[in-house]
């Protein structure tokens, strides 16, 4: 039954998701694109939608209303790995371009023990998207490294060290992609590290994060974007 749970959680396979957890390549007219605020598009996945969370403590919310954004268009869910969010992205056919972009992914590439080099390949792909669609200036563009999930409450029962030692190899290949592309690399994992033990970081399923904890993670993020959309 926990592990049951455990694959809902992480990679959605079989489990019924809630509004919160589709994804969202378009936003209700008129209520989220205020004339002075500047668009943004936020790729990922279950941390992306902030999964067991209120809508308005999703780090992407939080950061948006900190930087005078507009609300973010999300295309995020719960399992995807790099090459499920690439097809979406194409799925969801955009034909516009965004202010900023966003983009956290890799988490469900490692839980699913697929291959660095795999992972290389697919971000790269996925940062040139990105760049994309901030109209190929990729200043406009901004990646959150992996959370360290074994440091969960849920992740205890785990190989922590293990999980630690991957998700740092994950990250070492997605920075190394950004800097190639020009691209700012924001470190949230060391944030998700010092959450452990602290039951107030985590959401109620122990495995995603509270809204407290995301909003380390715009922290980190907002002189980012503040710098970027100067």
């Amino acid at each position: 039954m926990r592990l049951l749970l455990f694959l809902c959680l992480f990679i959605g396979f079989g489990c019924t998701q809630d509004e919160a957890e589709r994804p969202m390549p378009s936003s209700s007219p008129g209520t989220d694109i205020p004339a002075s605020g500047s668009t943004y598009l936020a790729l990922g996945d279950s941390y992306t939608i902030g999964q067991g969370v209120a809508e308005a403590d999703r780090w992407s919310r939080q950061l948006a209303q900190a930087a005078g954004l507009a609300s973010p268009v999300i295309i995020a869910r719960t399992g995807w790995t790099t090459s499920e969010l690439q097809r979406a992205i194409e799925a969801a056919n955009i034909q516009k371009t965004y202010d900023l972009v966003s983009l956290m992914i890799g988490v469900n590439n490692q839980f699913r023990g697929q291959p660095q080099a795999t992972y290389r390949t697919e971000f790269r792909q996925l940062l040139g998207t990105a760049t994309g669609l901030a109209g190929n200036r990729p200043g406009r563009v901004f990646v959150l490294s992996i959370p360290d999930w074994g440091r969960s409450p849920f992740g205890q029962s785990y190989d922590q060290a293990q999980i630690s030692r991957e998700i740092d190899q994950f990250n070492a290949v997605a920075r190394d992609e950004c800097q190639q592309a020009g691209v700012v690399f924001v470190d949230v994992t060391s944030a998700t590290r010092a959450a452990a033990g602290d039951a107030t970081q985590f959401a109620p399923d122990g495995l995603h994060y509270s809204g407290r904890q995301m909003q380390l993670w715009v922290q980190q993020a907002l002189p980012v974007v503040r710098t970027a959309l100067k």
